[in-house]
């Protein structure tokens, strides 16, 4: 048992979004170190498993709440994973995807200020146009959908913050939650090929995917670290969805045969996507030591999480 001191001398941590993929990651992996007093929030019940946290249900577009609860707990560190992430949805409810990724980013960045908490935003790829990749941290920013709009305006409110910050990165995140809840391009290609189901996948599409448990370390080392700046936290292999899905159905065993190249402009979607993204890592790398799995090697990490969650 950790006594009273160790509690006290122990950094805090604060988790938005904890009963999603990368929230779920992150509190493990937190717990597992046992170096933080985690405190995950979300919308709800909490969702996520096992002990050695504490879970909050929090509203993230009620200023009021944030404030409060922020101010209770007085963390040292906040990491904002929480955001309306479907491109589609926020594509036509543009009303809800600003109150989730652009007003709760302002309250949390205003409830970091007033306890000085070192503030840790996700963002994503899709603030490029897509017109070249893989991209450094550098890279003029010029999104081509809502979402990537409003995760723009969520980074430059943190940069404009009065408190230390720093700003995660990322693309494509891929993982498996503990409840199976979520699918991802690697279920998908191996559930469709197991049934004999011919699929569909683009390959004129490029991005660096992030195997969900690289981007909760990622993050992590930002905060063990007191990193500040602007971090391209994601896989290293360059690849399309094409390519993702023959590797996928090589590590498996599957018929190749019934995975159909295409090109985006096969598929109407609401909102449009960046062709060319995925991110150049050698800062986090130099700076964090952080090094992500191969997608080969992730594939393998998935199959024994399939095999566990329903075993």
């Amino acid at each position: 048992m950790a006594t009273t001191t160790q509690m006290e001398s122990k950094r805090k941590i604060f988790i938005t979004g904890a009963n999603g993929l990368l929230g779920q990651k992150l509190v493990e992996q937190l717990v597992a170190k046992g170096e933080f007093l985690v405190f995950g929030s979300g919308r709800g019940e909490s969702r996520l498993p096992g002990k050695g946290f504490e879970y909050i249900d929090l509203e993230i577009t009620s200023e009021e709440q944030i404030l409060k609860t922020i101010q209770a707990i007085h963390p040292d560190i906040i990491i904002h994973g929480a955001a309306m992430t479907n491109v589609d949805q926020c594509e036509q409810n543009q009303e809800a995807c600003f109150d989730a990724n652009v007003n709760a980013t302002k309250y949390l960045v205003k409830a970091a200020e007033s306890v000085q908490a070192h503030f840790i935003f996700l963002s994503t790829d899709f603030i490029f146009s897509g017109e070249k990749g893989p991209l450094d941290e550098k890279e003029e920013a010029s999104p081509v959908n809502y979402y990537g709009k409003t995760k723009l305006l969520g980074e430059e409110i943190v940069m404009n913050s009065q408190t230390k910050w720093a700003i995660a990165r990322t693309v494509l995140v891929f993982g498996i939650a503990h409840d199976m809840s979520r699918t991802n391009i690697i279920l998908w290609v191996k559930s469709s090929l197991e049934s004999g189901k011919q699929i569909q996948v683009v390959d004129d599409q490029f991005r660096t995917p992030t195997l969900a448990e690289d981007l909760a370390a990622g993050c992590i080392l930002i905060a063990e670290k007191g990193a500040e700046g602007i971090f391209n936290i994601s896989g290293s292999d360059f690849l399309t969805p094409y390519e993702m899905a023959m590797m996928t159905a090589d590590y498996f065993g599957l018929n190749k045969e019934l995975i159909k190249r295409s090109d985006s402009s096969t598929f109407t979607q609401p909102a449009k996507r960046p062709l060319k993204t995925g991110f150049i890592i050698e800062k986090a790398r130099k700076e964090l030591g952080y090094e992500p799995k191969t997608f080969q090697t992730a594939i393998g990490i998935l199959a024994k999480q399939i095999i566990l969650a329903r075993s």
